[in-house]
């Protein structure tokens, strides 16, 4: 199977496969469009049909970017009928429920969706290059793909206010103090500790893993209601004027 923006490659180890996924569109920082949610959709198909998968790592391309956030160009021309669609949250939705663990190997720009998408995986190894946070509010729309359910969830609803009202960016230190990643290493060991963390997980018994995600996921999962105000607000937000100008603003600034 060929993909367009993902690079998918497995390897083979004696107690399963571990499944690797790169977002490759390193030119923009792994920006996450309209493409890469096809691909990672029918990558995530694959994986689901495959019971020897034992666990999936997801990086980024290129050492600068994890995956900078949606593609603003098309984000801007987004309306309230793709907000409905939940086009970024389903699919990061659908990721959080694969049936093996998936880890985040994160260097570089983790923000906005790129950050929804880290958290939508089970665990999240930073290198120390890591840039975490939500930036949405200032291009006039909210972080409607999961930050608002999972991100009070890791860190605690006041830190979580802060980095949504404010949109800051943090940094991989503060990132691990506050339990938005599990740990920290030097960037060029992020791949080499994520495909360790893969492995132990590996070499457990599978079936009491997957049981296992199952009820954290069941745990930890908020009333479908708080979805529906996301896709509510953002569909309010996508057509609005606000909206429209800040995103232009930024499209121009980037030029």
């Amino acid at each position: 199977m060929s993909y367009t923006t993902i690079l998918y490659d497995t390897e083979v180890t004696e107690h399963g496969t571990i499944v690797s996924i790169t977002l490759n569109r390193p030119e923009v920082r792994n920006a996450i469009g309209a493409q890469m949610i096809e691909d990672l959709g029918r990558a995530l198909d694959a994986i689901a049909h495959d019971d020897s998968v034992r666990a999936v790592i997801v990086s980024g391309a290129g050492g600068k970017a994890f995956a900078a956030g949606a593609d603003i160009a098309e984000l801007k021309e987004r309306n309230r009928g793709d907000a409905l669609r939940r086009i970024n949250a389903a699919l990061f939705r659908r990721l959080e429920d694969q049936p093996v663990p998936v880890i985040a190997a994160i260097q570089g720009y983790a923000l906005g969706g790129g950050c929804e998408l880290a958290m939508a995986c089970d665990l999240r190894i930073a290198g120390q290059s890591a840039k975490l946070g939500q930036p949405e509010v200032g291009l006039g729309i909210l972080p409607g793909a999961g930050a608002i359910q999972r991100l009070p969830r890791l860190v605690g609803l006041g830190r979580a206010r802060e980095l949504i009202y404010t949109g800051r960016i943090i940094d991989a230190v503060e990132a691990e103090r506050i339990g938005l990643v599990n740990r920290v290493v030097p960037d060029d060991q992020v791949l080499n500790e994520a495909k360790a963390l893969a492995l132990s997980i590996a070499k457990q018994g599978a079936l009491a893993v997957r049981i296992s995600k199952l009820a954290l996921n069941a745990a930890g999962r908020p009333s479908p209601a708080f979805e529906t105000l996301d896709v509510l607000g953002q569909a309010i937000l996508f057509e609005s004027e606000e909206k429209h100008a800040r995103m232009a603003a930024f499209l121009e600034k980037k030029r």
